[in-house]
């Protein structure tokens, strides 16, 4: 994998994906079977829970000010956010801003799923450059260097290539709770629909069933690893001049948190909406401002 400022596509091999979603797929099918030793089931009382949400679930900052008001923090680890709008309405930004502040606040590592070409390394710096020196206090070129070899980007261009680096995170994230060190504490898909749309449209017999394998990956390594995972969806047509976010009914229950974003171009001024939250109402709504 590449660090900030590109990387090749994820290789894969044909027949060991194909084994290894195979093997998913029959873990899926047989969902009613007693869990193996290797699964044991995990029993939590409300204290644990507690415990767990005022100790380990902490929120990451987004950077941009309207949004982590709107959300009490930011994006809060061990869930799964999402950002729909249409073309140009912020959506990209934030996952790039989201990942400049995380990584230059020290809180761990981000990995960053390309999928459409749109990671942008001189839009980081950019980010960085300005970040207040009472919030980073080091000099801009050591800032930089160390900002970016803590932003881990990887293209990915297709279903099976997510298969193959989800796979690849996971028993890396194992690896380092045996061996310690720092981790990985936001993972962003940007965009997860433009791997996702293509295999729901028909004509992908198994696509539903990838989908939700993909869904239940994401909020498997979010609640096992304390992972706070960011995705972004684009809009479709809901008729009679209305939009709505991709991916349809079945992917509307994955995300914790949903969120759709709007922007002015002329002033780069955004708004961010509540479609979906754990614990606020829907339809609150932000000002947040992209800077320039």
């Amino acid at each position: 994998m590449a660090a900030a400022g590109g990387g090749g596509g994820a290789s894969t091999s044909g027949c060991g994906l194909k084994r290894r979603y195979a093997a998913a797929a029959h873990t899926e099918a047989n969902q009613d079977q007693p869990p193996s030793e290797d699964h044991c089931l995990r029993l939590r009382n409300g204290m644990d829970l507690l415990k767990d949400v005022t100790e380990n679930k902490h929120f990451l900052p987004t950077g941009l000010e309207g949004i982590d008001m709107l959300l009490g923090g930011g994006l809060r680890q061990g869930q799964l956010t999402e950002i729909t709008g249409p073309s140009s309405s912020g959506k990209t930004q934030v996952c790039l801003h989201s990942a400049s502040h995380v990584a230059a606040m020290n809180m761990g590592s981000v990995m960053y799923l390309d999928t459409s070409n749109s990671f942008s390394p001189s839009r980081i710096a950019g980010i960085i450059d300005v970040l207040p020196t009472s919030l980073v206090k080091e000099p801009k070129n050591l800032r930089l260097k160390r900002v970016m070899s803590s932003i881990i980007c990887q293209t990915v261009f297709d279903i099976f290539s997510l298969f193959e680096v989800l796979h690849q995170l996971e028993i890396s994230l194992k690896d380092k709770v045996n061996k310690g060190g720092i981790k990985i504490c936001l993972l962003i898909i940007d965009s997860i629909s433009s791997l996702l749309a293509p295999i729901i449209g028909g004509k992908h017999p198994q696509g539903r069933s990838m989908m939700i394998s993909v869904a239940m990956t994401l909020k498997k390594l979010a609640a096992e690893h304390n992972l706070s995972v960011l995705v972004t969806n684009h809009m479709v047509s809901a008729g009679n001049g209305a939009h709505k976010p991709a991916l349809g009914e079945s992917w509307k229950a994955v995300p914790h948190v949903r969120l759709v974003t709007s922007c002015d171009r002329a002033s780069n001024i955004c708004t961010a909406t509540v479609l979906k939250h754990t614990l606020l109402a829907s339809g609150r709504t932000m000002k947040f401002v992209l800077p320039s």
